[in-house]
């Protein structure tokens, strides 16, 4: 596991305003926390070289691409062996409707967010790419009908850990 980064109140700032707007220039950025551009510039490097920023992503809007149907599967593989796990995750991986893979703990092995067409391209997914795999045991399907955002992630305040 990755150990945590101490996060000064600054950090925490620059962190929450890039978490809502990825592309606020380095001067918009500084003024809003209150600090010079030049050290907005080092603080936001240190913080991509210690591994808290991970990079920038593009969000788009899967109804226009053509894919306005979202769903979640739960899918139990077995055996769960990593021989059979591995190539499993990178086909789904590859698939051009996945979204997000999840390898979880309980009765399910992963979670897959995945976007298609319809409904008609749900179960082509669903028959074609996971239940005809034979590591497959059970794949179980539900719509997504609505999704929102969470704020931004910040590390845990001091009082709630303590609770």
């Amino acid at each position: 596991m990755a150990e945590s980064v101490v996060l000064d109140p600054v950090d925490l700032q620059l962190l929450r305003v890039l978490q809502n707007d990825a592309r606020t220039t380095y001067r918009d950025l500084a003024a809003r926390v209150g600090v010079a551009p030049s050290t907005c510039l080092d603080r936001v490097t240190r913080l991509r070289r210690s591994g808290v920023i991970l990079g920038h992503r593009l969000e788009l809007d899967p109804a226009k691409l053509g894919r306005g149907l979202e769903a979640l599967l739960s899918v139990q593989v077995r055996p769960h062996r990593r021989e059979l796990v591995g190539p499993f995750v990178e086909r789904i991986r590859a698939l051009p409707e996945s979204r997000t893979v999840f390898h979880l703990t309980g009765p399910d092995d992963y979670l897959v967010h995945v976007a298609v067409s319809d409904m008609t391209d749900l179960q082509r997914l669903v028959l074609d790419e996971f239940t005809s795999r034979r590591e497959v045991a059970r794949v179980e399907t539900r719509l997504i009908f609505q999704q929102w955002e969470c704020g931004p992630l910040l590390p845990p305040t001091p009082s709630a850990q303590t609770q």
